[in-house]
């Protein structure tokens, strides 16, 4: 093993804290948010990839495990990841901080971000979003010239985790559709994507948008 992992309690949930064994860590706090489809647990690779990340970065990583549908929604995952956020910057200045996500992950960091900025609470340094998934409902129409290209992702079933994760109520929120939120607090935001992707042709889109309101991203 690589790295040292800690498991916190945080309102009853568990936080995994990776720290890799060197003598020279940086400053730096990753905020990782895995992916799933808000349905499934961190895989092996994922484990695998924040390990080699921690060591390759000399960084301590902070994953949260967040609630998950069908159980949960949302807005229990906010009602952890908010709090989460707010106690380490008691800590750690935004400034050191660098937010993270995979799909299902990314959409989350990236809606997080957008509650912050329009809570006027300071963001995190940096936000880097891996394949995000930034519209739930799925309705850009490239989406379906991609999806025979795409062999590890279907539409279909991505609507069904999407409409569980929103609740019976809140299908068209930002939380739930990053695509839509407030995008004007967002800070050196750097997104990978694949065009072979169904998430890839709402990234494009988000990107777009973002940079009418002069947010520096890549």
């Amino acid at each position: 093993e690589s790295c040292d992992i800690e498991t916190k309690e945080f309102m009853s949930r568990k936080i995994f804290i990776i720290k890799p064994k060197t003598e020279q860590l940086s400053k730096k706090v990753i905020l990782y948010f895995h992916g799933g489809a808000y349905v499934a647990e961190a895989t092996t690779l994922h484990w695998d990839f924040l390990e080699k990340l921690a060591n390759d970065t000399k960084s301590t990583i902070v994953m949260p495990d967040y609630p998950l549908t069908p159980k949960y929604t949302y807005k229990d995952v906010f009602n952890m990841v908010e709090p989460l956020y707010k106690d380490i910057i008691k800590e750690i200045k935004p400034e050191n901080i660098i937010m993270m996500g995979d799909s299902a992950g990314g959409g989350l960091a990236l809606a997080l971000e957008e509650k912050l900025g329009e809570e006027n609470i300071e963001v995190p340094e940096k936000l880097i979003l891996i394949s995000p998934w930034l519209d739930t409902r799925m309705t850009n129409p490239k989406i379906d010239e991609i999806q025979p290209n795409d062999k590890d992702l279907n539409k279909e079933k991505l609507k069904i985790a999407g409409i569980a994760y929103a609740g019976e109520k809140d299908s068209n929120s930002y939380l739930v559709n990053p695509i839509e939120g407030p995008k004007s607090k967002l800070k050196n935001v750097t997104i990978y994507t694949g065009t072979y992707d169904i998430l890839n042709p709402d990234t494009k889109e988000f990107a777009e948008q973002a940079k009418t309101k002069n947010v520096n991203i890549k």
